[in-house]
């Protein structure tokens, strides 16, 4: 087993990488964990967090690889699968959501760029 400081600087890097890291609100949403098993994991040295403040709101940032260990530890990796799923068609869903939105605006930039056209052509 590695010392503490050896761990504790090999996941620093960590803390920098995009997706790397998920605030307790996005835990709890998720993989469906409570702030009390959140606080807990914190206070045994399960999780590792910092504290981070977004528009005056504080919030905790953790590791996702640690959340997610956690939550296998927990409830078992058919759980975590099972959270992991769910949370990548919830993205699926919104990404779609987005891209129908713009195709009714392109469709929409379409319409009147052929009839401007139209008027243009005719007159």
């Amino acid at each position: 087993m590695q010392p503490a400081d050896d761990r504790q600087q090999m996941s620093y890097g960590e803390w920098t990488h995009a997706g790397a890291t998920l605030s307790d609100t996005t835990a709890r949403k998720e993989y469906g964990l409570t702030q009390v098993e959140i606080i807990h994991a914190i206070r045994v040295g399960q999780l590792h967090c910092r504290e981070g403040s977004a528009h005056g709101n504080p919030f905790l940032r953790l590791l996702r690889r640690e959340v997610e260990a956690l939550v296998e530890a927990k409830h078992g990796s058919a759980c975590l699968k099972s959270q992991q799923v769910q949370a990548e068609v919830q993205k699926i869903n919104k990404d779609l959501k987005k891209l129908k939105t713009q195709i009714v605006m392109l469709e929409d930039r379409k319409a009147k760029l052929l009839a401007e056209g139209a008027t243009v052509v005719g007159s």
